[in-house]
């Protein structure tokens, strides 16, 4: 069995849904798991629904779902269902059971963002379903929920309970495949020990289709996107991009680390712990062979890769009864940097100061600034931009670093990691 994933931008019309029929026209005769994401930027706009509520707006949150419910409507009318067909009275239940959400009574707010967001991916994998039923596929729908269980502990980006969810996917997905040779399921989701909806992270439907992969113990995962592979870099930021034919596993997680926006970075690990090859290709030109990623590291060093991070923010925080920087400090720092939810992009320290560089539109500086001033003397630099190369030579950091100051630079054997205004 093999398993794909379709992300919003390659179902995000009715056009993009007749390509991933076509698309899977081509492998006629296989057993295929199908991860499918929320159509578009519907995940967006249910994030603007779930705002809405908090802020207890009936008419924008009315507005915003029936912007929702016409736009699904328009491409079930766009894939030529007749208005009788049994997916639209499907779509009224599904929308006047969502509806209700807003009256009800929710003491937990990430339960709730869980419970709205979620809903994009059960109407996009609805109408994949039943456009690939009508187009004669042999095809089944599932709900992931019946399969992925997570820990209770965190809705929005859940941890995944392996050994459960392994038994349930003998239980309630493998068997499937006796009757049928493609399962439609959901990405981005799953459900807690207690029955309650959670989700694996936004863009979590890669890491749905490493676990799909790993529990069912899948031949390769395949994600299907909108460039030809994995780029060396973005191609917003470059012309001349190369596609890295192969790469192995680790050199996926460090670039996914890094920021490379291809691959979730939770996919990697429960593949690589199996040794299930992982392919990046295009839906645009799926004939083409696009990127692989498996075992072998022999071709990590062959292409440099680069990453841009823009709108960072760089703390300087030193003691003010000037001592040494200890373990107790970065103690207390780490756990501040956690508690107000925040990813540490580059961290380095000296003596006397210890310096962190985050996302600058995620830091509430004013109140970071507050935390630290008792103990701290803190600086800091905004508007900064993080430039990170594998695999790198002196030649390519001079002409990324070209008419920029370098504010702080780190270097291992492999990566170069700079700080640059």
């Amino acid at each position: 069995m093999k398993v794909f994933k379709f992300g919003g931008a390659s179902v995000k019309d009715a056009d993009s849904v007749r390509n991933v029929a076509n698309i899977l026209r081509q492998y006629s005769g296989e057993k295929l798991a199908i991860v499918i994401s929320a159509m578009g930027k519907n995940t967006n706009k249910l994030e603007n629904i779930f705002q809405f509520i908090l802020e207890n707006n009936k008419s924008q949150f009315d507005l915003q779902l029936i912007e929702i419910k016409e736009f699904h409507l328009k491409v079930l009318r766009e894939l030529d269902f007749e208005s009788n067909h049994s997916t639209f009275p499907q779509m009224e239940v599904f929308f006047d059971e969502f509806s209700l959400v807003f009256d009800k009574k929710h003491e937990n707010i990430d339960f709730l963002y869980a419970k709205v967001v979620s809903f994009g991916e059960f109407l996009s994998t609805k109408i994949v379903h039943a456009f690939l039923q009508e187009s004669g596929f042999n095809v089944e729908w599932k709900n992931i929920e019946e399969c992925i269980i997570t820990s209770c502990k965190n809705f929005r980006e859940a941890e995944v309970d392996w050994p459960k969810s392994q038994v349930l996917f003998g239980e309630n997905f493998t068997p499937v495949f006796k009757t049928y040779d493609i399962v439609i399921t959901q990405g981005f989701i799953g459900q807690n020990k207690n029955g309650e909806t959670t989700t694996l992270g936004r863009e979590g439907s890669d890491f749905t289709a490493g676990i799909v992969a790993f529990c069912c113990d899948a031949e390769s995962v395949t994600i299907w996107k909108d460039v030809p592979g994995m780029l060396n870099a973005d191609p917003k930021w470059f012309d001349n991009t190369i596609k890295l034919d192969k790469i192995s596993f680790r050199e996926a997680i460090e670039l996914s680390y890094y920021g490379a926006s291809v691959i979730h970075p939770k996919t990697i690990k429960p593949l690589q712990n199996k040794s299930i090859p992982l392919f990046v290709k295009s839906f645009l030109k799926p004939k083409e062979k696009g990127t692989i990623i498996h075992t072998d590291t022999d071709c990590d060093h062959l292409v440099p890769s680069f990453i841009f991070k823009k709108d960072q923010i760089l703390f300087s925080i030193t003691p003010k009864d000037f001592s040494f920087i200890e373990e107790t400090n970065l103690s207390h720092i780490f756990e501040l940097i956690s508690s107000m939810g925040l990813k540490i992009n580059v961290m380095q320290n000296s003596a006397l100061s210890f310096s962190v560089l985050l996302d600058e539109n995620k830091v509430n500086i004013d109140l970071f600034l507050e935390k630290l001033s008792q103990n701290y003397d803190v600086k800091y630099n905004s508007s900064l931009e993080l430039i990170t190369i594998r695999h790198y030579d002196g030649d390519t950091i001079k002409r990324l670093t070209k008419n920029k100051e370098v504010i702080l630079q780190q270097l291992t054997r492999e990566t170069v990691r700079l700080i640059v205004k």
